[in-house]
């Protein structure tokens, strides 16, 4: 039987206040205008990109794509009810999950953008500054407010980012995009060190609550894992802090060379101690002003909003099931801070589908699932895939039997066929190369489940393009899609890592053809099976015997 759905309180998520709601209305309101120049002919498109760009609207290879933030991954049942009715009315019946937690739209017409982004202001959401040269969506640790490792949750400080940036008068044209993410543990879930800047929060010896500040890290064509700017900044200088970090970069960057805009050019141009010294400098200015700090009502104020849900009182007690669901349970199930709950992740990599791609009729039923299972709740995460935070561990044979029902319930969580794809050539005018057929060839080839146990952890990211929307620098195996006299070729590139141990992944040799690819990936894996040792995962045995074995298994039976 059925449990009665539970009434929506959304107690554990930002909710608009009249500031947010006017700001959005009226931002919907000017660019609905500036459509309407441009349908008109009024704007050249020339005039019209950086207005789009800065309101989320792309023109890609087929249509216009729109991307519609959620912030720090946390959406509402009533916003994921919304997205699916944008699907069905105003696309193709599907939207795409992305690295940043976005949703993206791929085949909007401009006639029907502002109509569409009044729908989602009626749900408290929009596309504001998902692209452009400004301060991107706030990411954070998709087990925020739900892991029992976290020193507290990290999304109030997020939103108060998310409020300080937008439309930031000194940070609206920045030399590039800057991405911010935040996390309250040791373990690190949101690839933060391959952020412009991140935020940890951290104790000291005396027990207090501060934040530890990382800048510089990035992908793209010149890869870097980011740098400490400071080990502790206390609680109420935070915004100050982060504001200095931007200064210096907006003041400091290159501006005559598109590849050379980020801010992990400038501080390894500079040096990470010049860096600090500039950034510390303007941090003492801001503090002398005090205008940036961060008073402790208004932090209590958007803690409030994310209090702890009233969990029920429950003993542990993790039911057994069928082999399908025992699986599940050990990949895509981890432990919660209340007794009695646990943290589901619902992947989006079931074998031959589109890694992160979600129907309307999906969106739906999992927004009834939110409502009945989860007090309304559910997260987005960088890795493509879902995850319900607050789930009763009794109810858990109950989700997953829904799950199943909806081809959701692929038991792969960080397994080999729980792969990070961009849209790639398929839809992305950027790209070099297609990134979905390669994610599904592999996938297809390791669809075995005692094969994916077998060989455990491994993470496989690729990319279209060099901009690397993929995260292919960060992936145990990363897959980079390129162009060689207009025929698509993948470089291979092994022992990248975007958790607490990030590195940057190297490049193996020539590119592979496109029928070549997910073979070369096998005998890569073969290598691995044959030489760890106990306990190692895949990136272990690679740091551990280096590139050489790996690569000659690669090209072993590739033709020269």
């Amino acid at each position: 039987m059925l449990n009665k759905p539970i009434e929506p309180r959304y107690p554990n998520m930002y909710r608009y206040d009249e500031f947010d709601a006017q700001f959005v209305s009226e931002r919907v309101d000017q660019f609905a205008g500036q459509v309407a120049r441009r349908l008109s002919g009024e704007l050249t498109e020339d005039q019209f990109k950086p207005l789009r760009l800065m309101n989320g609207l792309y023109l890609q290879l087929h249509a216009y794509m729109l991307r519609i933030a959620v912030p720090y991954g946390t959406l509402a049942s009533r916003q994921m009810r919304k997205l699916a009715h944008i699907a069905r009315t105003y696309d193709k019946g599907f939207g795409h999950f992305t690295t940043r937690t976005n949703m993206q739209f791929h085949w909007i017409r401009l006639v029907d953008v502002p109509q569409i982004l009044r729908e989602l202001a009626s749900v408290e959401m929009h596309c504001i500054q998902t692209s452009g040269n400004c301060v991107r969506n706030v990411t954070a640790d998709q087990f925020a407010g739900a892991t029992p490792e976290e020193i507290e949750d990290p999304r109030p400080l997020a939103e108060i980012i998310r409020q300080w940036s937008s439309l930031h008068p000194e940070f609206v044209f920045l030399a590039r995009k800057f991405k911010i993410a935040v996390g309250a543990t040791q373990k690190d879930r949101a690839a933060m060190q391959w952020h412009d800047m991140a935020v940890q929060v951290v104790k000291n010896q005396e027990g207090r609550t501060g934040y530890k500040v990382i800048a510089g890290g990035g992908m793209g064509r010149t890869p870097y894992i980011a740098h400490v700017m400071s080990e502790w900044v206390e609680r109420e200088d935070i915004l100050a802090y982060l504001e200095a970090v931007l200064r210096v970069y907006n003041q400091d960057s290159r501006r005559d060379n598109i590849h050379k805009q980020r801010i992990k050019i400038l501080i390894n141009t500079i040096g990470p101690e010049e860096m600090r010294r500039r950034v510390d400098r303007e941090f003492q200015e801001l503090k002398r002003m005090g205008t940036l700090q961060l008073p402790r009502e208004e932090l209590d104020r958007i803690a409030a909003y994310f209090a702890p849900p009233e969990f029920e009182a429950l003993a542990d007690a993790m039911p057994a099931g069928d082999a399908d669901f025992e699986n599940w349970k050990k990949t895509n199930i981890h432990q919660h801070k209340a007794p009695g709950y646990a943290i589901a992740t619902i992947s989006l990599k079931t074998v031959g589908q589109i890694p992160g791609d979600i129907s309307a009729d999906q969106m739906d039923a999992i927004a009834d699932m939110m409502d009945e299972f989860s007090l309304g709740e559910i997260r987005v995460t960088h890795e493509q895939n879902l995850v319900l935070p607050h789930v009763r561990q009794k109810d858990l044979p109950a989700i997953f039997g829904r799950l199943k029902a909806l081809d959701l319930a692929a038991p792969n969580s960080g397994l080999i066929t729980d792969i990070i794809a961009c849209p790639g050539l398929d839809y992305c005018d950027l790209a070099n190369a297609r990134s979905i057929p390669i994610a599904q060839k592999i996938a297809r080839k390791f669809a075995d489940l005692d094969r994916q146990h077998d060989i455990g952890e491994l993470k496989i990211k690729i990319s279209g393009c060099i901009n690397a929307c993929g995260h292919h620098h960060a992936g145990h195996i990363g897959i980079l899609g390129v162009d060689k006299k207009g025929v698509e070729f993948y470089q291979l590139l092994l022992g990248g890592s975007g958790a607490e141990d990030s590195s940057v992944g190297t490049i193996m040799g020539p590119g592979f053809g496109e029928n070549e690819i997910a073979d070369a990936v096998e005998r890569v894996v073969e290598v691995y099976l044959k030489e760890r040792q106990g306990g190692e995962r895949f990136l272990d045995t690679y740091r551990r015997i280096g590139m050489e074995k790996f690569k000659t298994a690669a090209y072993e039976q590739a033709p020269a």
